[in-house]
């Protein structure tokens, strides 16, 4: 069983922010799950280099497009180790040659197909999404007003797949989770699809971007560039077989202001090019603050870098997992990332497995005997919340587990037992705590594996545990 888990792949405009973390960090939570499960996994992320937004914010800055792009695209690369992220691959859209020509090869196959055909066009278009909106939408996304843009450009028929991407949808073979976003999609499709501008003028993108084969004078549409990177990134014919064309699931994580272009664009452009289709789309909300989106150009952009800097990785990772709602957006503020940490990892987990190793080494010299290993549901009940994709809810599942365990010291009172001489029944009690403790922490890993990993060597294994020390101490 093998599992492709991708990120949608941010503009390079300006750096990272808090909202791009979120994202990388699910994406991450669910590779590192399937791996701990024995799954083959493969993970990609990455940056979408060809956009005319990237053209302009160099511009502004005086700087040179290429120069420009790699630096912001190093800065994304580069939260790999402040998130403790796992990776397998990061692709570069602008620097990758296999992306050009994998872009190129989808191209032609639509192509060969008669899905393209070239007109004039008219029509309101966003800059901040890189797209065109119907006079009755407007975009919900950015303030800035739309823009009259004439020009001519390739068109795919989009409208020529409007059944095939319904009965996609309907039937379930491309699953959208939540069910919420399902139904605004369907609704979307069932209105019916207008065919889509799917190039610009070179000299608009000053050059820059994929040529449209056979027409160099216009480059291809950044969102049919951005969508292929799913596909290019497997330039190997052995790894666009294991990880596309067999694999048992395709996932995309995505944010809610992007749907539309995965979940019917990019099922209709796998169509015309005659490939399998993604398994699953799961759609996060966004991060706010103080009730308003996170945004590089509303100067609120958090940087999680800064914040793992101060918090520490595993009170990010914490928060981002056990705060945001599956629907509805989350507002962020440091006190409550300071708050949760406190109260689940310093307070909860942390403690316990303290206590626990401390207990462990006062009454038994650190050898853990009649430790019996109970069948607590744990890792089914993580199971099934990763499968719906809700994070806040596998999150619980491990702080319910950590209660039990402080419940349990507290009933049966160890030092009491060791006190009256019942050594037979502290014995038990301390290899139920042992043994409850090392299965949180080895479901835990896949959301906090730095922490889970020093909460592993405080525990130790077989019949000894180690010394114990605060995994998670108290923050300034």
């Amino acid at each position: 069983m093998s599992f492709y888990v991708t990120t949608a792949i941010p503009y390079v405009n300006a750096a990272p922010h808090l909202g791009h973390a979120l994202e990388l960090v699910q994406a991450d939570v669910l590779a590192r799950h399937r791996r701990l499960r024995g799954q083959r996994v493969r993970f990609l992320t990455g940056t979408d280099e060809n956009a005319l937004k990237n053209v302009t914010a160099a511009a502004a800055a005086g700087v040179d497009v290429a120069a420009f792009v790699t630096a912001n695209a190093d800065r994304f690369a580069a939260l790999r180790p402040v998130l403790d992220l796992s990776f397998d691959d990061f692709i570069r859209t602008a620097a990758d040659a296999r992306h050009r020509r994998g872009v190129e090869t989808l191209w032609r196959r639509t192509a060969a197909n008669g899905d393209f055909y070239q007109r004039d066009y008219q029509g309101l278009y966003c800059q901040g999404c890189e797209q065109f909106y119907e006079p009755s939408e407007g975009c919900a996304e950015h303030d800035a007003p739309l823009e009259v843009v004439t020009e001519s450009n390739w068109f795919f028929r989009l409208s020529a797949y409007t059944g095939r991407v319904l009965a996609a949808l309907e039937s379930g073979e491309v699953r959208v989770e939540p069910a919420a976003k399902r139904n605004e999609v369907l609704a979307f499709v069932r209105a019916g699809l207008q065919d889509i501008s799917v190039s610009r003028p070179a000299a608009r993108a000053g050059g820059w971007g994929i040529p449209v084969p056979g027409d160099p004078s216009q480059v291809v549409y950044v969102w049919w560039d951005a969508l292929a990177n799913y596909v290019t990134a497997l330039d190997d014919p052995d790894l666009y077989r294991d990880w596309w064309q067999d694999a048992a699931e395709r996932v995309h994580v995505i944010g809610k202001g992007i749907v539309r272009f995965h979940a019917v664009y990019w099922i209709a452009l796998l169509l015309s090019a005659g490939l399998p289709l993604p398994t699953t789309i799961f759609v996060h909300e966004y991060l706010t603050v103080d009730g308003a989106k996170l945004s590089k150009s509303a100067g609120n952009a958090v940087d999680p870098g800064d914040l793992a800097a101060r918090f520490g990785g595993d009170a990010l990772r914490w928060w981002l997992l056990r705060e945001v709602a599956p629907l509805g957006d989350t507002d962020f503020t440091e006190e409550r990332l300071r708050q949760r940490y406190h109260q689940d990892l310093a307070n909860g987990v942390g403690n316990l497995v303290n206590r626990t190793v401390s207990l462990v080494r006062r009454f038994r010299s650190g050898v853990v005997t009649g430790s019996t290993v109970k069948d607590t549901g744990l890792s089914s009940a993580v199971d099934r919340a990763l499968a719906g994709f809700d994070f806040r809810a596998a999150t619980e599942v491990l702080c319910a587990a950590v209660a039990g365990g402080n419940r349990l010291v507290e009933t049966t009172r160890p030092w009491e037992l060791a006190k009256q001489g019942r050594d037979a029944e502290l014995d038990v009690v301390l290899g139920e705590l042992v043994a409850l403790c090392r299965e949180v922490s080895r479901e835990l890993a896949p959301f906090l594996p730095s922490g889970a990993s020093r909460l592993a060597v405080r525990l130790g294994s077989g019949d000894r545990v180690g010394t114990p020390d605060p995994v998670f101490p108290r923050l300034a």
